[in-house]
């Protein structure tokens, strides 16, 4: 990515334009490329001071162990390391995972939840309303959507004024006119960062709506996207539990993963 930014740096472009085009901060572009014409490298430059014991190969170990299992302690970590000959204190491993955005905490014990907590929690019971869109979309047809199909979604889930709707930051969805439209209609939205690699839970039920489809081999697009409500309307609200109930597992894989791919 530092590279990336000089190239587009070096072909004249400001720091205005490199930010929108990659995603990131103006900030971490202007300290980019200041590190760049200060050491004429953007590669990490050696640091002072004792070097460390962890080494990547184990650090990635560490990574892998928590996001897999994030109950994990720092001194469960550090037999797992000495299995392997690094022998490191828990203390250092707890200070790199920090490096790393990934913080140790204190579980607090919670009564299991019963199903009158799981209704008054709004837990999602289900998918809601799918939509088909014929032709090209715009902020126009996004904000119909929104106002056909979202707000009876949130009645037909029995939800209360503490939903909140998730959506990417595609130029429909960020457009004056959609911003007005959201806020004259006080629905809130969740922040979004610019590049969100694995995060929305929703494209596995697109994998898993694509699958059935195709197994019943639609003949036109008629029957495509009949099918397409057909199978949505299929799928249980258990389904959409547990994809939520994975929501913080995500998150931390792509903490661990810095932004990139994960196992998700």
């Amino acid at each position: 990515m530092r590279k990336k930014v000089i190239e587009i740096y070096q072909s004249g472009k400001g720091y205005k334009a490199i930010s929108k085009a990659l995603g990131l901060p103006r900030t971490t572009v202007r300290a980019i490329i200041y590190k760049w014409q200060k050491y004429g490298t953007v590669e990490n430059l050696p640091r002072s001071g004792r070097p460390t014991k962890i080494t990547p190969r184990a650090q990635r170990r560490l990574i892998q162990e928590v996001t897999k299992d994030p109950t994990t302690t720092s001194k469960e970590l550090q037999a797992s390391l000495a299995s392997v000959k690094v022998s490191v204190h828990d203390s250092t491993i707890r200070k790199r995972l920090g490096k790393n955005g990934l913080h140790g905490r204190v579980p607090i014990r919670k009564p299991l939840l019963s199903k009158k907590n799981i209704k008054k929690l709004n837990i999602l019971e289900g998918p809601g309303r799918l939509a088909v869109i014929n032709g090209t979309m715009n902020s126009v047809v996004y904000q119909k959507i929104l106002k056909v199909n979202v707000r009876p979604s949130v009645c037909d889930l029995k939800l209360k004024r503490t939903w909140v709707l998730q959506q990417d930051n595609d130029t429909k969805h960020t457009s004056k006119s959609t911003f007005e439209w959201l806020k004259k209609n006080k629905m809130k939205t969740l922040e979004w960062p610019s590049q969100s690699p694995d995060l929305n839970p929703i494209e596995m039920l697109w994998h898993d709506l694509k699958k059935v489809v195709h197994a019943r081999k639609p003949s036109n697009v008629a029957e495509l996207q009949q099918f397409c409500k057909d199978e949505w309307a299929k799928i249980p609200p258990q389904r959409c539990n547990r994809l939520i109930a994975s929501y913080g597992k995500r998150l931390i894989a792509v903490v661990a993963a810095k932004g990139g791919p994960t196992s998700y």
